[in-house]
């Protein structure tokens, strides 16, 4: 990849599709401040790029993380409270660009996941934990509540009572209880969390990229439209993927008893 960004470390596995990003201030517990929100953004347009000379779809899936072993990432800067890390709409509004992303995102979480570091993973398409992460919202000590769609969030996944406890008592909970809640996809033990974690993004790199991607698409428009309207645009999406390569491949694979290697194209 290019030169390194400051607070985000990039890596892409060309054989797999899967990029990573890696929030780089483990001193901090990966505290979001202005630079990481920015580089965020860096880094995926940057692995976006791995799709511009490909072939079809290059880049299948993305991981992000955080560095050293405390910490997925602990909320914002405090002293960088502002209406850009309130997820206004803006160039640092990291929340946005990795919901919109195209392919999928999963927040691999070990540690502490707080604050904005959860509304970042609840922007993801995926959030996986390790047992030993906490979860939670604490921005009620500050007088404030969490200003880039966490209760919003946590209301779809989990309904307003949960979503009110969480943001009005600031106090962590487990992951077992996150993922219980519907918070978060899946929790797995601390020793076997980076395989189980490897397999599902190995597993969701395999899987047909442009069905990926118009699957991701129909379940935004899902929270944001009546069934109807959703109706009519999972109709639209099924009609464009029919015309693709990948689903001949598919047709061709089924009825041969074989798998599919689908290209994204």
């Amino acid at each position: 990849m290019d030169e390194d960004l400051e607070t985000v470390l990039v890596e892409f596995d060309s054989e797999t599709g899967v990029g990573t990003l890696t929030m780089n201030r483990p001193d901090a517990l990966n505290a979001l401040n202005g630079q990481l929100r920015d580089d965020i953004i860096a880094g995926l347009q940057r692995l976006e790029a791995e799709n511009e000379d490909a072939d079809g779809v290059a880049l299948r899936a993305v991981v992000l993380e955080g560095a050293g072993e405390k910490a997925f990432c602990a909320g914002a800067d405090v002293g960088g409270f502002s209406s850009e890390s309130a997820g206004a709409s803006s160039e640092r509004d990291h929340y946005r660009f990795i919901r919109d992303f195209p392919a999928p995102v999963i927040a691999k979480i070990d540690g502490y996941c707080l604050g904005g570091g959860l509304e970042t993973a609840l922007a993801c398409d995926f959030r996986l934990a390790s047992e030993s992460s906490a979860f939670g919202f604490p921005e009620v000590n500050l007088g404030i509540l969490p200003g880039a769609g966490g209760v919003q969030y946590v209301t779809k996944l989990a309904g307003p009572a949960v979503a009110k406890e969480l943001a009005m008592f600031g106090e962590h909970i487990s992951a077992q209880r996150a993922a219980d809640e519907g918070i978060i996809n899946d929790v797995y033990d601390d020793d076997a969390f980076e395989d189980e974690v490897d397999a599902f993004v190995t597993n969701l790199a395999g899987q047909a990229p442009l069905a990926v991607q118009a699957i991701k698409d129909s379940a935004h428009m899902a929270v944001q439209s009546g069934l109807e309207e959703g109706l009519r645009y999972d109709s639209k999406l099924f009609r464009q993927l029919l015309q693709t390569e990948d689903y001949e491949e598919g047709a061709a694979a089924f009825g041969e008893d074989r798998e599919p290697e689908f290209e994204g194209k």
